[in-house]
């Protein structure tokens, strides 16, 4: 259920090797890192391929045009991803310009269909409870396999309450992804237990281990 994570901008080849082996060592969902990795991650994994490729598009601000946002994708998916984790227009939610939205997360839907899964995440911390509603509704109409609470780098990460309202909203048929500030065992059960399916977090071994980690993502 987890989403071994390395998406800081300093991230070395080294670093990254060991996200692959320790998601190797742990059975780990995927790993999730930032485009420019995604060719090497991929190439480590050729022999586990129950451990995913997942990438980030958009990333962090979800402020790049759907064209980009959409070529990222496909470059991502042509590298070896098989997991698509993009961030939302959330100005444009903010603005009420909901067709904006939906066209955005169902442009990068498309380009991924049949190729990879798409996480959409909807950047919790900087939304009221409606904004995460229609932004759950908007990735649901827009065919996204889930919906993904936070980027990890903005002003807050996963809450139980979000992660609960987001569960609720898209239903049993979606996927919700807990990510941002899920650093402990404990983080991580009261995520599941209110409907989370998969959890990002750069804290995956301290989470096995069960111990406490003081990572942001």
């Amino acid at each position: 259920m987890i989403d071994h994570t390395l998406l800081k901008a300093d991230a070395t080849k080294a670093e990254i090797q060991k996200l692959v082996e320790e998601a190797k060592e742990y059975s780990f969902a995927s790993v999730c890192v930032n485009p420019t990795w995604v060719k090497t991650a991929a190439e480590l994994l050729k022999e586990t391929p129950e451990v995913k490729v997942c990438t980030v598009i958009g990333f962090p601000l979800g402020a790049t045009p759907t064209e980009v946002k959409v070529f990222e994708a496909k470059n991502a998916i042509e590298n070896g991803a098989t997991e698509i984790d993009m961030v939302i227009n959330i100005g444009a939610l903010k603005d009420k310009q909901y067709e904006i939205v939906e066209n955005d997360i169902k442009a990068v839907v498309e380009a991924a269909k049949g190729k990879a899964l798409t996480k959409v995440i909807i950047e919790t911390s900087l939304l009221t409870n409606e904004e995460k509603e229609i932004a759950c509704q908007l990735s649901v109409k827009a065919g996204a396999d889930f919906v993904k609470t936070s980027t990890g780098f903005s002003t807050g990460g996963a809450t139980v309450e979000d992660v609960a309202l987001m569960r609720k909203v898209v239903g049993p048929n979606i996927g919700v992804k807990a990510s941002g500030g899920v650093r402990s065992l404990e983080d991580a059960k009261a995520m599941i237990k209110v409907g989370a399916n998969r959890i990002g977090a750069s804290s995956g071994v301290a989470i096995m281990k069960g111990q406490a980690s003081a990572s942001s993502y």
